[in-house]
């Protein structure tokens, strides 16, 4: 019995090292993978923040333009990883036009950059670039994860601006404890790390999303193993992690508001957020808001997402169940296939 057991990790061992072997050799011959590949050109600037307009090929069919904001502590890339697994892309595909922010990469000297900045200065000047530019007195708004959280606060403040209003895997209510994520937030000495550090360094905060799900990474590599001799799952897989590699580091005021106001003080979902003198109140946001949530979201809780739209003043308004994890909402063959299609529609049909 022990000579069949040691012969079957024998010939186990034997075929792993063959893959790895194969594995090396596609991998010398591999070109850099690239991602954020659709063309799209830059449009607008203001400090390290961006604005860049998606190319297209055709007249749009939506003439009302859209602008997509991506978490401030990832880049936008994941948005646009390759055309068969671009959001980005599928939105075009739809006839949609297109505007993203690039939120870029903080340094030293911006390390006193506010939340006011971010949404006061940077994501109004973009909506109002576009607004002006394309002769059009609202726009649609996307926000995606912290994006989402900041769109809303946004759409509270200037509801005139906008004609509707999406946002995906966004956080909202930071009241529960069932994500550690929510209870790490609450206990740090956000203070201390911001006087000290001035600039939030994007590791430290890697390391804190890779405790949610430890044996996530452990599962990934076991995985590249079994397609190293595939030249497309390896190009898939190098660009995901070519991704998670490119984290900024984040802005210390901005950090430091956003912790204590949102993960700690609970203030938006409570009424009491304030932002440049400006009560931030959610039944101000009166547009149509469609709120998309991944049912399998081991980074914001579903209870964190699903409450703002008791909390809004629209009275069109939508839950949208994703049967997922959170990076599946924008990377998902299910998500390319049936999602982006439901919004790119629903977008449309409040133009």
């Amino acid at each position: 019995m022990m000579n069949m057991n040691l012969a079957g990790m024998m010939e186990e061992m034997t075929k792993t090292g063959e893959k790895i072997v194969k594995g090396y050799e596609l991998l010398s011959k591999m070109e850099e993978v690239e991602v954020g590949a659709t063309p799209k050109e830059l449009v607008w600037q203001n400090d390290l923040v961006k604005l860049y307009h998606y190319k297209r090929e055709t007249p749009a069919t939506c003439k009302i333009p859209v602008l997509v904001s991506f978490a401030i502590m990832n880049r936008h890339d994941v948005l646009d990883l390759q055309p068969d697994r671009s959001l980005m892309k599928k939105f075009l595909d739809e006839g949609l036009d297109v505007y993203i922010m690039d939120w870029g990469y903080p340094k030293k000297q911006h390390r006193y950059l506010t939340m006011e900045d971010y949404i006061l200065t940077f994501m109004d000047g973009a909506v109002d670039f576009i607004r002006k530019s394309t002769g059009n007195d609202k726009i649609h708004k996307m926000g995606i994860c912290q994006g989402g959280t900041f769109s809303t606060i946004y759409a509270s403040l200037f509801p005139e601006k906008l004609k509707s209003l999406t946002v995906y895997v966004a956080p909202f209510d930071f009241s529960g404890n069932e994500c550690m994520l929510y209870r790490w937030t609450k206990d740090i000495d956000v203070d201390a790390m911001v006087d000290s550090l001035g600039i939030i360094p994007a590791d430290m905060l890697n390391a804190g999303f890779g405790a949610l799900k430890p044996s996530m990474d452990i599962s990934k590599y076991f995985g590249v193993v079994d397609m190293m001799g595939d030249e497309a799952k390896m190009a898939n897989f190098l660009r995901m992690e070519k991704w998670k590699a490119d984290c900024p580091d984040l802005a210390g005021e901005m950090f430091r508001k956003y912790i204590k106001d949102l993960f700690r003080d609970n203030k938006l979902i409570k009424g009491e957020m304030e932002l440049g003198g400006h009560k931030v109140n959610l039944k101000n946001l009166t547009i149509p808001f469609l709120n998309v949530y991944a049912t399998e979201d081991n980074i914001i809780p579903n209870t964190s997402t699903i409450p703002v739209n008791d909390a809004i003043g629209s009275k069109d308004k939508e839950l949208y169940a994703f049967p997922g994890g959170h990076i599946g909402v924008f990377v998902g063959a299910k998500s390319q296939k049936e999602l982006a299609p439901k919004v790119a529609n629903w977008v449309k049909d409040r133009s």
